[in-house]
């Protein structure tokens, strides 16, 4: 079993830096116009050829309220009209990607994200399903990956009941903090009996797994009221938690303009409430995966972790690793072999390209070979928290030393201050670095510089 994480508060201060979550490498920052929707066919006919496992993300991008600690791509609107439009692209995007694959190539791992998924009525959720079903490899046995983000308030038990009928077996509820103060302060105003109604209906229904998203340094919070908030949850049992830190970035992020910054919580009192959350979670029996992700012993993703098997992509940790994820909808990023694309952003612009049958592919990147390398290192590291550099050898005929030997001295001051040790073989992420890996996967960023690290969150 892995270590569990060791509080510092000293390397904490000196090596929490702004940088990428590693969702991918290199990182959405890179992507450029010149990749289009002919690179991705030709990135599906390769995934056809080999018949590789299928995971599907489909963004609804709806939502009814906005909240305004949110970053995501979405619509805010009280239309819900506005949605069948938008389904009938989508279902004109299932069929012109559908069209270049194999029947044979099983979706193993399916997930609905947002904007509000639940945005969507019960027909419209009918309609879009039997839609994927008909155009791709859907497993009806109940063994696949499949997956909805819940917000409370736009669902209810028969909205519960009709995602299990459909095939759902995953869930993700987004509750974020159970202050009214905070809520009030980010627009987001939940009952704890709201999010309560929801989990017990997932387990009633025999979902297979809930996870619940939180997020600390929101206005207002206090680390006793965030305690509050961590013990709340606990108590109901979720197999994940993601606890995410939030980044005030306003310049990128225009919701996050109506956040009055002064009632934002410290440096100080941000790193009490990760330090509080760590201490609850693990006394309740909770693993730390990495990069704000908790999961009992017996989640799926905890055994792959013990097993060196866990990945990690544009949908976070996964055990779908293996399989060629195909974005659809509004703003949705594919990987297919060595090919990221993304589909315009812009509502508008996505209908208007499917409209007139073109893909709405607008820019992506085509990974080389020194990509394809740090994609491992930095993939071991942030998984499992050790690098076996002789396997890295063997896969890519480099010796490890003498290819990062630019990094070495950056890796030496690390190990020297106690994040990292390092041996003939291995890199191993300490206890006290696990909190940290992000900064020590950075050390492999040849694309991260002083300009764009801004763009991105502080690790904590």
């Amino acid at each position: 079993m892995l270590d569990t994480i060791r509080w510092d508060s000293d390397l904490i201060r000196r090596y929490d830096l702004a940088g990428p979550r590693y969702t991918s490498y290199p990182t959405a920052v890179q992507f450029n116009t010149r990749v289009g929707a002919f690179d991705l066919l030709h990135a599906l006919r390769d995934s056809r050829k080999a018949l590789r496992p299928l995971s599907l993300y489909v963004h609804v991008p709806f939502c009814a309220n906005i909240c305004y600690y949110c970053g995501c791509n979405k619509v805010i609107t009280k239309d819900r009209g506005r949605s069948q439009p938008y389904l009938q692209r989508l279902e004109q995007e299932f069929q012109m990607i559908a069209c270049h694959l194999d029947p044979r190539q099983i979706v193993e791992q399916l997930h609905l994200g947002g904007g509000t998924p639940t945005f969507l009525s019960h027909d419209e959720l009918r309609q879009l399903m039997a839609q994927l079903r008909k155009q791709f490899n859907l497993l009806d046995d109940d063994s696949g990956d499949y997956g909805i983000e819940i917000d409370p308030r736009e669902a209810d038990w028969s909205t519960m009941g009709l995602l299990r009928e459909l095939g759902f077996n995953r869930i993700s509820v987004g509750v974020q903090d159970l202050d009214p103060q905070v809520q009030r302060a980010v627009n987001r105003l939940q009952s704890l009996d709201e999010t309560r109604a929801i989990i017990e209906a997932a387990r009633t229904l025999q979902f297979r797994s809930l996870n619940i998203d939180l997020i600390y340094g929101l206005p207002k919070q206090t680390p006793t009221s965030f305690a509050h908030t961590v013990d709340e949850m606990i108590a109901l049992q979720p197999d994940r938690l993601s606890v995410f830190n939030y980044a005030h970035l306003p310049e990128r992020f225009m919701p996050q303009r109506r956040i009055n910054s002064a009632e934002l919580p410290g440096p100080g009192q941000k790193l009490e409430m990760l330090q509080r959350t760590i201490e609850q979670l693990t006394a309740a029996g909770y693993r730390y995966i990495g990069m704000d992700h908790f999961a009992l012993p017996d989640d799926e993703l905890a055994i792959a972790q013990e097993e060196s098997t866990l990945q990690r992509n544009f949908q976070g940790y996964t055990t779908h690793g293996h399989c060629d994820l195909i974005g659809l909808g509004v703003s949705a990023i594919s990987q297919v072999g060595d090919l990221y694309s993304q589909n315009s952003n812009d509502l508008n612009d996505y209908q208007t390209l499917l409209a007139s049958d073109q893909l709405a592919t607008k820019r992506g990147l085509h990974c080389s070979a020194d990509d394809r390398l740090r994609r491992a290192v930095i993939q071991q590291l942030i998984c499992h928290f050790s690098l076996n550099m002789a396997g890295i050898e063997y896969a890519f005929n480099i010796d490890f030393r003498g290819y990062f030997h630019e990094l070495w001295p950056q890796l030496e001051t690390m190990a020297s201050d106690g994040l990292i040790e390092i041996d003939a073989r291995e890199i191993r992420v300490l206890p006290a670095g696990r909190l940290l890996v992000r900064s020590v996967c950075m050390v492999f960023d040849v694309y991260l510089n002083p300009h764009n690290r801004q763009l991105f969150s502080r690790v904590i």
